[in-house]
């Protein structure tokens, strides 16, 4: 335990209720605690921040801010980029940081049983030990945790063939806004008990619930041979048609992923992978399909691009080269974090529409005077434009805030939804409640309502909320 010297009473309490845990209310700790990475959106300091080690930790300090009318804000590792887990005033921060412990791992039945804070990518490492892969996969795998996963419902490059979090989480532990612990879902494959209240916390970002513990499918790990292959293409709609023709064709990757100039260049120029130069867009897309099935798979993508403008199309099925490339693609936004302040886009648009939304993207960068990155999980239509400013240029900022909202308008006019996988937060209200209607808005007040009468948990994040008498 770290000791700190409570400074106010709030803190010198929650001290005595969470004995194993950490409270700190030092002015560093509670700036670093109180926004995720979307410095975009609004938060302010909390009254302190609670480094919890158990459910029942949680528990105990939900209790005390439901008792007192102060607002709780849950947090994993503070990967988000919407603002889900951005502090208010009258608020305490939760952190599942500290619980780390996979608790089980049972491989006659495919399943493993994970605290919330345990990062994606050691527990991914721990079941293949053990012959086992658990496919979700974002881009943030090495620093995100399996709780928040879960609470934005997070996807990743593979999720075109494999799916979302969503589709492999059998079981939760929650901390509902009373303090008590619910124990949701099931460790069979099959089961209708119910209502599917593990699918309804999942994604719920943390306003209905503390999410303290995942049970989670597992798959085998063997019988997957990676290809990749790689085209570049002369524009973005270009690469769209390209990606389009994927799926008209019934192909369905592993991946297929998207990366424009401005991304390979910020990667190559801060990590020095040797990414090839001149290039406006590279498709860089997988297959895992085993033997000659496989083969014919990525024959017909690399004739595809061939067909659509790609050029130096190439396969690779070494391991290092394929890890390189998808680096490349994984580290595209902490290297772009690097030439300014990032606003990051998370629409999703259906697939036959993704040419034209890239095209739309393009016009906004052009009518709004602002740089605009993109990367994209192409194969399933989910699109991560990045919309880069000098830090302190305002101007830039506000003209960056309108190019923002005019794709996200964009995308619904394309019959897209306004976020993928990053979640509502607070970035996205405002697409939200266009994209819901009242109706459904108004469905959505009712759940927070029955489970969460207060207000406590994480209150204005993940839909707009209809503010009561």
């Amino acid at each position: 335990m770290i000791a700190m010297e409570p400074e106010n009473g709030v803190a010198a309490e929650l001290s005595h209720l969470v004995p194993n845990g950490t409270v700190l209310n030092d002015g560093p700790s509670l700036e670093k605690y109180s926004h995720d990475e979307a410095q975009w959106a609004p938060f302010a300091a909390p009254l302190a921040v609670v480094l919890a080690r158990t459910t029942q930790e949680v528990a105990a300090v939900v209790r005390y801010a439901g008792e007192r009318g102060i607002h709780v804000v849950p947090r994993g590792a503070g990967t988000g980029l919407s603002g889900g887990a951005n502090s208010m005033e009258n608020s305490i921060v939760i952190s599942l940081e500290l619980m780390t412990a996979i608790r089980e791992i049972n491989s006659a039945d495919g399943f493993a049983v994970a605290e919330a804070g345990v990062i994606n990518d050691s527990l991914r490492q721990t079941v293949a030990a053990q012959g086992l892969w658990y496919p979700p996969d974002p881009a943030s795998y090495k620093t995100s945790t399996i709780g928040g996963n879960a609470a934005t419902n997070a996807g990743g490059i593979c999720c075109v063939k494999y799916g979302v979090t969503r589709d492999y989480v059998l079981g939760l532990t929650v901390v509902l806004a009373d303090g008590e612990i619910a124990h949701l879902g099931r460790r069979t494959a099959k089961g209708v008990t119910g209502y599917d209240l593990t699918s309804l916390m999942i994604g719920s970002e943390g306003t209905l619930g503390i999410i303290t513990e995942v049970t989670v499918k597992l798959l085998p790990l063997s019988g997957r041979e990676d290809r990749a292959i790689i085209g570049y293409f002369p524009s973005l709609r270009a690469a769209g048609h390209a990606i389009a023709a994927v799926k008209a064709a019934g192909i369905v990757p592993s991946a297929l992923e998207l990366i424009d100039s401005t991304c390979l260049r910020a990667v190559d120029n801060w990590l020095h992978l040797g990414l090839p130069e001149n290039v406006n867009v590279m498709l860089l897309a997988s297959v895992d399909e085993p033997g000659s099935t496989g083969e014919l798979l990525a024959n017909r993508l690399a004739s595809i691009f061939l067909t659509h403008g790609g050029s130096h199309i190439e396969q690779a099925t070494d391991p290092k080269k394929t890890e390189k490339l998808f680096l490349a693609r994984r580290m595209a936004y902490p290297a772009l974090e690097r030439l300014g302040q990032i606003l990051t886009e998370d629409i999703c648009v259906p697939r036959s529409a993704v040419p034209d939304m890239l095209s739309r993207i393009e016009a906004s960068a052009a009518k709004y005077d602002v740089v605009i990155a993109n990367i994209a999980h192409a194969g399933d239509g989910n699109l991560h434009p990045q919309i880069i400013v000098p830090h302190g240029d305002v101007a830039s900022k506000a003209r960056a805030k309108l190019a923002f909202d005019e794709i996200v308008t964009d995308c619904r006019l394309l019959g897209g939804t306004v976020t993928g996988e990053h979640g509502v937060g607070l970035l996205k209200l405002s697409g939200a409640a266009a994209e819901l209607g009242q109706r459904v808005i108004d469905m959505h007040q009712s759940v927070k309502n029955a489970l969460d009468p207060n207000g406590t948990l994480n209150p204005g994040k993940a839909f707009p909320h209809t503010h009561r008498n």
